[in-house]
């Protein structure tokens, strides 16, 4: 099988980005449809991958940033049923290296994929960085 990778925020197909959200993703499924549009249609970026045959979105990953020197990448995902083909990587690369944020300092968090990241550059964080933990859902 063949995919496509693309950065066009006018090719996401929003169903299929919600309907992993809000049912398989183990993170921040307390969001309503209302909020995760927001969240993609405010995005400074965001990466989908396709099957090329079917043009059947099968992942995703969006970024928050000021467009200058950071970033915050979030909500990556590949259907478990297309993992295994390497489109984990191939995201995280498009999104991070592969666009203009090159050259960030790009942050996450995750809970399983430290081995993905980490080949991407990113690690854990010195002492120089400091995180206010959110309360969600939000009080």
């Amino acid at each position: 099988m063949n995919y496509i990778l693309d950065d066009s925020a006018e090719r996401i197909d929003f169903e299929a980005v919600w309907s992993f959200l809000s049912t398989t993703a183990p993170w921040h499924r307390w969001r309503s449809r209302a909020q995760v549009q927001q969240q993609v249609e405010s995005a400074w970026r965001v990466v989908g991958v396709y099957e090329e045959t079917t043009g059947a979105q099968v992942g995703f990953a969006r970024a928050v940033s000021d467009g200058v020197c950071d970033a915050y990448l979030a909500d990556v995902y590949v259907l478990p049923e297309h993992r295994g083909h390497g489109l984990g990587k191939a995201l995280v690369n498009r999104m991070v290296e592969g666009g203009p944020g090159a050259h960030f300092r790009w942050t996450l968090f995750t809970a399983d994929a430290h081995g993905l990241y980490e080949q991407h550059g990113f690690s854990v964080p010195n002492k120089t960085a400091m995180v206010r933990p959110g309360q969600f859902p939000p009080t």
